[in-house]
């Protein structure tokens, strides 16, 4: 199986406050970003690495990974206006015959046995999403304002890597873009392609605050 990621790091990090995008925040004395390459690297040294970054932050990172002596091999191609647009100019690198996974970049924990399992999976089922179970009570809030309660055990929380077979996924980006498509899944379905779910990590976070930054650090830590 020929593996490839496409690592979208295009925040701007205005939630995260301050001037630098979440994605270069140190955790644990690196940048995130450097986590996040790493993780899939580290899972198999074959990955073709894709890190798709804003043409104003190119040399800024290309100045970390100087600093940081960071040497982990990736490709860098430039993002778009939007998330949607960033993942097309990912996928343009990627070879059809592979199976690809498109990851946030700041989602620095995701664990070997994750990405193994996604990538195995889409081998078979073309479209793989993890996903965990929603822990708090959920309403949903009609036009007129009016609330009511919904089940939470009939939704889940997505996360990344959303993986399929290459060939699939870079013929679904091929569409032009709609406002509904919130993450790759929701472009690939809108192609015709069944989206598959497995079971997430709770660990897998997204960082997007400070606070969510400790958090990582900690769990990092533990692993």
């Amino acid at each position: 199986m020929k593996k490839s990621v496409v690592i979208v790091a295009g925040g701007k990090g205005l939630r995260f406050g301050g001037d630098m995008p979440k994605q270069f925040r140190l955790m644990n004395n690196i940048p995130v970003l450097m986590h996040t390459i790493d993780a899939f690297y580290n899972c198999d040294n074959e990955f073709k690495i894709v890190l798709v970054i804003p043409k104003e932050h190119k040399n800024y990172w290309q100045e970390l990974c100087l600093k940081y002596n960071y040497k982990t091999p990736h490709t860098i191609t430039i993002g778009g206006d939007t998330r949607w647009q960033s993942v097309k100019n990912g996928l343009e690198l990627i070879e059809e015959d592979s199976i690809v996974g498109i990851h946030d970049g700041v989602r620095p924990l995701i664990s070997s046995n994750l990405i193994t399992k996604t990538y195995e999976k889409a081998q078979s089922l073309n479209a793989v999403i993890p996903a965990v179970n929603v822990t708090d009570s959920l309403r949903i809030i009609s036009p007129d304002g009016k609330n009511i309660a919904v089940k939470r055990d009939l939704y889940r929380a997505v996360q990344t890597p959303q993986v399929f077979k290459a060939k699939l996924i870079k013929e679904a980006y091929n569409i032009p873009y709609k406002e509904e498509f919130t993450d790759d899944a929701s472009v690939a379905e809108n192609y015709g392609v069944e989206i598959n779910i497995i079971e997430g990590e709770d660990s897998n976070i997204k960082i997007t605050s400070s606070k969510d930054l400790a958090i990582a650090e900690i769990l990092k830590k533990g692993g």
